[in-house]
């Protein structure tokens, strides 16, 4: 906290002012402060950790009022986008229309998601100390997130997580991703300080390219102190570990990510309600697919599944982060208090208008754009 504003009564002299602010100033400087809401704590001091942090944006001014967040602890990418008609064949050499470099990574995308639509987001994540890495803290910090809690990896031989997009003329992508700092120098086991942030939220939000232990250390936190958690699927392409799925309230793959996980085939609307079922086994008893131009479906086990269709974009720029808006769209939603129905609308309202815009964080709508279309769709 940089310093603290205060409105005295007209008939104070300068002098009570003066010794009042030095008083003020002792405190902060030796005494954490701490802010409640909605019945949750939430710690105004930064967390300590074993790597250097970028600069922090300011606390709010106003954090009585402020509603429970939404943690994002994940991952953060400098993207490469080539524009190419095609992908290329084995041993082929294709040319690129255009190249562009942009801020991405499931967890900085969903971070950015959900501080555009206006909901008070926090960042954990890593960036390596380079170029890249400033490029993604300033996109960040541009879309309004807090980065209290990104670390920047001093060694010097950890790079910023960096990723290939290969974008194709009708918008659709393949993505090549490099862990780097995503995937290194994490904390072998977080302290009870360091989790502070995820204990605190609203809802957390996780993704598969960082460490699955980070994950499981996170998702254990938020459990127990009944914080619910959203597992994003998409990265690694590896079995999830039964540890992380036995805490999380909400899996959240798409139509290929179900079928690896399962080992089933997803090619159906009846096939994807079978793999699901195997997912329920698994011990997740809410799944949320992302069928693509087929919309979303929400499986609760024992209850009817609840189907959203796509709300049709103008044109199909870029579905890079697509599914991250629409998770992360889904998430403010659901922190916000809205039904399930209105949280699958609210996200696909999103997702339509990112596909609009090329780039992952870019495209990233703001809530005024979201609900003006849920007016007229």
């Amino acid at each position: 906290m940089k310093g603290i504003s205060l409105s005295p009564a007209n008939n104070c002299q300068l002098k009570f002012q003066n010794i009042l602010a030095k008083q003020l100033n002792k405190l902060i400087n030796t005494t954490p402060f701490h802010f409640t809401t909605t019945n949750r704590q939430f710690p105004a001091h930064v967390i300590k950790c074993q790597c250097q942090r970028r600069d922090q944006n300011p606390v709010p001014k106003n954090p009585i009022n402020m509603p429970p967040p939404l943690v994002v602890v994940g991952s953060a990418n400098f993207d490469i986008y080539v524009e190419i008609d095609r992908l290329p064949k084995v041993g082929e050499t294709v040319s690129a229309k255009t190249s562009q470099t942009l801020a991405g990574g499931k967890g900085a995308n969903q971070a950015a998601c959900g501080a555009k639509l206006s909901h008070p987001t926090y960042f954990v994540g890593q960036v390596g100390e380079d170029a890249n890495g400033k490029l993604i803290t300033d996109a960040l910090s541009g879309c309004g997130v807090r980065l209290d809690y990104v670390n920047v990896v001093k060694d010097g031989g950890v790079p910023t997580g960096h990723a290939v997009v290969m974008l194709q003329s009708d918008g659709q992508n393949s993505i090549i991703i490099v862990g780097g700092a995503n995937m290194s120098c994490w904390p072998e086991k977080f302290g009870d300080e360091d989790l502070e942030v995820v204990k605190k939220a609203g809802i957390v939000l996780l993704q598969r390219e960082i460490p699955d232990s980070v994950n499981i250390q996170v998702a254990k936190a938020a459990r127990s102190a009944g914080v619910p958690v959203i597992f994003d699927a998409g990265g690694m392409d590896a079995p999830i570990p039964q540890e992380l799925l036995n805490f999380i309230d909400i899996l959240s793959p798409n139509e290929s990510e179900l079928g690896r996980l399962t080992g089933m085939p997803t090619d159906s609307y009846e096939q994807i309600s079978e793999a699901v079922v195997k997912c329920h086994k698994m011990g997740v008893k809410q799944v949320l697919v992302k069928l693509g131009a087929k919309g979303s479906a929400l499986f609760v086990e024992g209850e009817k599944p609840i189907k959203q269709s796509i709300i049709p974009a103008a044109r199909v720029i870029d579905t890079t982060g697509a599914g991250d808006t629409f998770t992360a769209s889904f998430a403010v939603g659901f922190v916000e208090g809205k039904s399930r129905e209105e949280c699958l609308r609210f996200a696909a309202a999103a997702a339509s208008l990112c596909v609009q815009v090329k780039g992952a964080i870019p495209s990233m709508p703001d809530r005024k754009s979201v609900l003006n279309l849920l007016q007229y769709a």
